[in-house]
């Protein structure tokens, strides 16, 4: 079994359940962690048998860019098109962190992490 992270994935995005949020947009900072068998890549050195970091990375900038009121509601999207579309990966590991969010005080950023399992 093996891991690989996709750390501090920045995007600018419009979530929020205030209207001002969606009009203004907000930066977001994502972290993934996939766990899969690395043992077929290991051994063949081919692209065909790793988890392609930048299909990874591709999921998350396409659900991010989808408003949702929840961060809550954006993880389990990415997470559900990372099992569908990745076979190899067992477990999965995401991280939505509003930046600078509105909360009424000094909050450098607020982060919502969900894992989902094969």
């Amino acid at each position: 079994m093996g891991i690989i992270r996709l750390n501090n994935i920045r995007v600018f995005s419009f979530h929020g359940c205030m209207e001002e949020e969606a009009k203004i947009g907000s930066d977001y900072r994502v972290d993934v962690q996939a766990k899969a068998s690395f043992r077929n890549a290991a051994a063949s050195d081919e692209l065909v048998d790793a988890v392609d970091y930048v299909h990874l990375n591709r999921i998350v900038r396409e659900e991010m860019a989808i408003r949702s009121k929840l961060l809550e509601h954006v993880c389990q999207r990415i997470i559900d098109r990372v099992l569908l579309e990745i076979e190899m990966v067992d477990e999965i590991k995401v991280a939505v962190s509003k930046i600078n969010p509105p909360v009424g005080g000094d909050v450098e950023s607020v982060t919502v992490e969900m894992q989902g399992l094969r």
